[in-house]
């Protein structure tokens, strides 16, 4: 077990990790020790260990590079079974006793990866080269190449168990979201909060402080940190603020709806049963402070991606925070005076300063006055070319460069090193004002974009906004908190008086996008995770794809976990010189959520498995289940399908149901049926504008068959509606679009025909309603009935009248969906069971059992009754055959549509029947119809199976079907195309109604 040899005594810093405690670790494999306060990053690093990684495409060695969520190289899989969880930055991962880690995207090992050869042959794998290669070579060679890059794509596998974890939900009001809780945000909340605002400080960190707990720097006569720890303590004591650490604020969206992810478990050892993993914010804000800081950019020479090359603060971060020597000796590359500062922080711990590379001519300010100070080299006008090593860093090569910066000149210096620390300047995190609507502008001063205007309320502040010394940050925060909180009616605005602090600017850089002249020396990579080199950039532009979006594109330049943090500002700048323009026209991608990743489970909360969705049951479920019902989910509902009997299979059963309906009686529960009380003066007007036929017309007990269109024409819904009283109607839907039927209906109501004097309200819930159905359904319904005639003449096909059923006042419609004599009984829900098990007992000497969905279907695919399958959103009235049901007496929704010349195509596919033509054979729903037995390739399609049963009536299966020109067909030979079973069947086109073509048994 390692000792930690990169571990810095405790008297040179660290005074965020608790040396009193040892934490075990595992990475790969191998066993390390850590303390409270690491993260992995920082433990892999105090260990020794520098190659955590390989690239994405070239399989290439890498390196931790940052401290932060920026981070592109170190994604690890962590944990194992139920709770591994891949792609997780090891600079975001809290370290735990037990923790268990391995790195991704190698084989057979981290050390020796077999695809790194991908890096040999490069040349083959441009910029841009899958388009390529997808283009050409046929169908045969598509299928090998996609076969070969799934195999090698990818970062990191996905889990294979059942998440076990436990993810909630919270919404949440304030008058001011403060997002990140370093220097500015800190200010901000504080001047907020002082007003007596609702204030909600969110910060992805640990603690609150930001970078204040990585600098040696002072505020208010005591340490960063220190002031950072106090303010934050009082703004725990608050009542009215509200403090998240570990919460990531990955999403804005409209009217300053922001989502937070909170990390509530993932930095303790054991999972707490009673606390969730993660935890999902949706938070609506009146006033939003974006204090996201800034992220250092890399600089772009060749080598830049070889473990042991870092982004200077984060090197400086690792020694300041934790304790950890990132390598013992350093060469520092930069533009600006962050080197500097890194400079000093690493002599300051002991480690070894080899140079000061700046690229700047006349170098920087007071910062790099103190470390001449101390001794230090310092190579102004000079640039890191290229680095040297294997799979870390042992030399870095240094040229100096022409006034201009166009190229590099002079002797090659070669300075032994294990750490290369750089910084290209820093990048605003503009990505949630982005993500709000506000378009970022550059700012030529700090070489990077900041806010522009903004589209909601919200304002950007500190290095968020470009601001990039202590002193105006800490300036900024506490005037946009004052008046943040001022617009929402707290405060007079004024900003409390900043402390005295330690300041230094960060700003000045020299904008050196792509170091001249070492491209020669090995690749330049501008996005780490992606693999995307200078050389990509220059390609994507030659060959047209140089806006910024397409470049995004055609290279990955900034996708996957990155999303450009650290490579978009280099890449599109040197986009921007290869096309003669200024980078504000150039422009910068869109930036969308999440801001980094966001585990599913904490997008889900509780909505998994049997709570995704509520489970709705019908008033006689519980009979069912007695009864040995096998269930099916229809919509949100449980619905019986078959009741096997000991011994039974599924088939059997169901055949056995529907004959059971065809020669005795039967009965199945259609509570699930939408039902909508319709009632008002202007009751059948709003029904004769939803549906295809008139309804002005129809008595008072009795129902008719309507069908409903959408505004194109296609058929949306069908159904029957009855009228029980002069302005009273009970509309009835199919189960599956019965909210969506509803919710329209309201909506005519309320936005296209407020004048209709009508109320409409879902009763779905308020009647459980049973379907007895057979040619003795009137024997057995009599024998329930109290006070009412069941007899032919005086309720006949489609009449509806209310009676007494089994003691309970109810509804009787007479209706079929079977096609044999039929009836609906409805009931209050709370009697629904009494009245079925009456309605059986009654049955019984008559042979009644019950029958679930899947006989229905049965009997309605022999009757040619549409369904979901018939009603996809792509069939018309005619296409259906109820283009007689069309009225031309009134308009009504659909009706101009119908019109258009392609409903009245006389090649339209409209529905048919279909019978096997050898009996023994079975149609298949999806089947796709064609005239020949072997068509040639591409066929010629003249259609598809909608529905199949086997019918215990014709002893065969049947289909229902569209077909091309169907009912002139009849009689003829079409061919049932399957190929996912390599099937053919010819069948034989018929009629779709099967059984019963007159009706008689309806009317009997």
């Amino acid at each position: 077990m390692s000792e930690q040899p990169h571990r810095l005594s405790a008297g040179a810093s660290g005074g965020a990790i608790d040396r009193e405690r040892r934490l075990t670790f595992t990475f790969d494999g191998r066993s390390y020790t850590g303390h409270p306060g690491d993260t992995l990053a920082s433990a892999l690093l105090a260990n020794g260990v520098r190659l955590v990684g390989r690239s994405f495409k070239y399989h290439r060695p890498r390196g931790i590079v940052s401290a932060g969520a920026e981070e592109p190289n170190a994604l690890v899989g962590l944990g194992a079974g139920a709770r591994y969880e891949p792609n997780t930055r090891a600079t975001m991962t809290p370290l735990t006793d037990g923790l268990v880690a391995q790195s991704q995207n190698r084989w057979p090992s981290l050390g020796f990866d077999v695809n790194a050869l991908t890096g040999v042959l490069s040349p083959l794998f441009p910029a841009g080269f899958y388009y390529k290669t997808f283009m050409g070579g046929g169908q045969k060679a598509w299928h090998l190449y996609e076969r070969i890059i799934r195999n090698a794509a990818g970062l990191g596998v996905s889990p294979e168990q059942a998440d076990a974890d436990r993810y909630e939900r919270m919404h949440a009001h304030c008058d001011v979201l403060v997002v990140g809780g370093g220097p500015t945000g800190l200010a901000a909340a504080k001047a907020a909060a002082e007003t007596g605002a609702r204030v909600i400080l969110a910060d992805e960190n640990e603690g609150f402080g930001g970078w204040l707990r990585r600098e040696r720097l002072s505020v208010d006569g005591e340490s960063g940190a220190a002031w950072a720890a106090g303010v934050a303590g009082e703004l725990a004591g608050a009542p009215n603020v509200t403090l998240l650490p570990r919460t990531t604020a990955f999403g804005h969206y409209d009217h300053n709806n922001v989502a937070l992810a909170e990390r509530v478990q993932d930095h303790l050892p054991e999972p707490d049963p009673d606390l969730p993993r993660q935890r999902l914010w949706s938070v609506r804000a009146r006033r939003v402070v974006h204090a996201t800081g800034a992220i250092e950019r890399p600089l772009v020479f060749a080598g830049n991606d070889r473990p042991g090359v870092m982004l200077a603060a984060s090197a400086r971060a690792y020694v300041n925070q934790y304790a950890v020597a990132p390598g013992w000796t350093a060469v520092i590359a930069t533009n600006n005076d962050s080197g500097y500062r890194t400079a000093l922080d690493l002599h300051a711990a002991g480690l070894g300063v080899a140079a000061v590379v700046d690229v700047r001519p006349k170098g920087g300010g007071a910062l790099m006055r103190q470390v001449k100070e101390k001794g230090l080299e310092v190579l102004t006008g000079h640039t890191v070319v290229t680095t040297r090593g294997g799979h870390g860093v042992r030399a870095a090569e240094v040229m100096a460069l022409s006034e201009d910066g166009a190229r590099v000149e002079g002797a090659r210096r070669r300075i032994p090193c294990d750490l290369v620390a750089m910084s290209g300047g820093w990048s605003p995190a503009v990505h949630l004002h982005s993500q709000a609507g506000g378009r970022p502008v550059y700012d030529d001063r700090i070489g990077a974009f900041v806010p522009g205007a903004s589209k909601q309320a919200e304002r950007s502040a500190g290095a968020a906004a470009g601001t990039l010394n202590l002193a105006d940050c800490l300036r900024e925060g506490f005037k946009t908190g004052a008046e943040a909180a001022h617009a929402t009616g707290h405060g007079s605005g004024t900003a409390p008086e900043r402390p005295a602090c330690d300041s230094e600017d960060r700003g000045h850089v020299r904008a050196l996008w792509a170091i001249p002249g070492s491209r020669s020396m090995g690749r330049n990579f501008i996005d780490f995770q992606n693999d995307v080199t200078a050389k990509d950039v220059k390609l994507a532009h030659r060959e047209g794809y140089g806006a910024v979006e397409h470049l995004k594109r055609y290279t990955t330049l900034g996708m996957a976990t990155d999303q450009g943090k650290t490579s978009n500002v280099n890449g599109h700048a040197l986009l921007a010189e290869l096309r003669g323009e200024p980078m504000d026209q150039v422009g910068t991608t869109t930036f969308r959520p999440p801001y980094t990743p966001v585990t599913f489970g904490t997008l889900a909360g509780q909505d998994t498995g049997a709570h995704l969705e509520p489970t709705r049951r019908t008033p006689m479920h519980d009979w069912h289940v007695e009864h040995g019902a096998v269930f099916t989910s229809a919509g949100l509902w449980l619905r019986a399908q078959y009741y096997p009997k000991p011994g039974e299979s599924a088939h059997e059963a169901i055949q056995r149901e529907a004959r059971t309906v065809r020669r005795a009686v039967g009965m199945v529960d259609v509570s699930t049926l939408g039902k909508i009380d319709i009632q008002g003066p202007d009751a059948a007007e709003l029904l004769n504008r939803v549906y295809i036929n008139g309804w002005k017309r129809l008595p008072v007990g009795k129902a008719r068959y309507g069908a409903m269109l959408r505004e194109d024409g296609m058929v949306d819904d069908d159904g029957t509606t009855s009228r029980l009283g002069e302005t009273h109607y009970v509309m009835t839907t199919t189960t599956g679009k019965a909210g969506s039927v509803m919710a329209r209906l309201e909506r005519h109501l309320a936005v296209d025909w407020p004048e209709l004097r009508v109320d409409v309200a879902s009763v779905t819930e308020q009647w459980a309603t049973m379907a007895l159905a057979g040619p003795k359904s009137r024997e057995v319904l009599a024998r329930v009935v109290e006070d009412a005639d069941v007899s032919n003449e005086a309720l006949p096909f489609m009449g509806v009248t209310t009676a007494t059923v089994a003691g309970v006042p109810g509804r009787i419609f007479r209706i079929s969906f079977s096609g044999e004599l039929a009836y609906e009984i409805a009931v209050p829900a709370d009697y629904g069971r009494a009245v079925w098990e009456r309605v059986m007992a009654a049955g019984a000497d008559l042979g009644i059992a019950p029958y679930g969905t899947e006989a229905l279907g049965v009997l309605r695919t022999e009757k040619g009754h549409p369904v979901a399958a018939e009603l996809d959103g792509r069939t018309s009235p005619g296409d259906l055959g109820l283009g007689r049901m069309l009225s031309g007496k009134k308009d009504y929704i659909g009706r101009r549509a119908l019109e258009r010349e392609a409903f009245h195509d006389e090649g339209r596919k409209v529905q048919v029947g279909l019978v096997p033509v050898d009996a023994s054979h079975k149609l298949r729903p999806g089947s796709q119809l064609t005239a020949e037995e072997q068509p040639e390739i591409p066929a010629t399609l003249l259609g598809h199976i909608s529905s199949t049963s086997f019918s215990p009536e014709l002893g065969h299966s049947i289909a229902l079907a569209f077909l091309e020109r169907g009912r002139e067909r009849e009689g003829e030979v079409v061919y049932a195309q399957y190929p996912l079973y390599g099937e053919t069947v010819a069948a034989r086109v018929t009629s779709p109604v099967f059984v019963d073509p007159e009706g008689a048994r309806l009317h009997a």
